[in-house]
């Protein structure tokens, strides 16, 4: 350990605000053996437990926050994204972009952020949801742990929030991506790997 001075931290500190990333219809209409991205075994199954986390944080007045991918249909907004194995996804024309309202039990009164690119921070209104909230940690849940949820926490990391990501509740384009990426945001900061039964603990504390 480098950091022998390291401040061991609570799974909450301050407010928090559950960032729901990319959990969208096509998880759960689209299970064919190629997918435009990559899921590793059990993807359906992890984002269905997210449920759990969306449900603790209403009874604890804990903004929830949805996180959608959308890309216009012409894909001139896509830039590089194609150049790696992912596949056109999420265009605007196709009703499986929708948040998975009935599965996440959507309400009025969650927050919507839409994003054009991997981070929920980048080109998005996030930070000025969050600075309103008064958010101080920010909870993860949804998918992929190795791209759209690694980097949503590295900006949020970079922005001093302390971030945490539920890892019962996350999945990557593969068991090694998805491993490979929970280490890495551990690395930035110490406990920030949680299981589900604590985080609804913590949650409901």
């Amino acid at each position: 350990m480098a950091n022998a001075n390291k401040k061991a931290r609570g799974l909450i500190e301050g407010r928090p605000a559950l960032i729901v990333i990319d959990i969208q219809a096509s998880t759960f209409a689209d299970d064919s053996a190629v997918r435009s991205i990559d899921n590793m075994p059990g993807y359906a199954d992890r984002m269905l437990a997210s449920r759990q986390l969306i449900d603790a944080a209403r009874g604890a007045d804990i903004p929830v926050i949805f996180i959608q991918e959308i890309h216009r249909a012409d894909l001139v907004d896509f830039g590089r994204e194609l150049d790696g194995d992912e596949d056109v996804h999420c265009l605007d024309t196709n009703p499986n972009t929708e948040i998975a309202k009935k599965e996440m039990g959507f309400v009025d009164g969650d927050y919507v952020i839409q994003k054009r690119r991997y981070s929920a921070f980048y080109g998005t209104d996030l930070e000025i949801l969050l600075k309103g909230l008064k958010a101080e940690t920010l909870i993860l849940c949804g998918g992929l742990t190795d791209v759209c949820v690694h980097y949503t926490f590295v900006d949020g990391h970079q922005g001093d929030y302390f971030c945490r990501v539920v890892e019962d509740c996350v999945a990557g384009s593969s068991t090694e991506a998805h491993g490979a990426a929970l280490k890495a945001m551990e690395y930035l900061q110490s406990g920030a790997v949680r299981g589900l039964d604590e985080t609804l603990i913590a949650m409901a504390g």
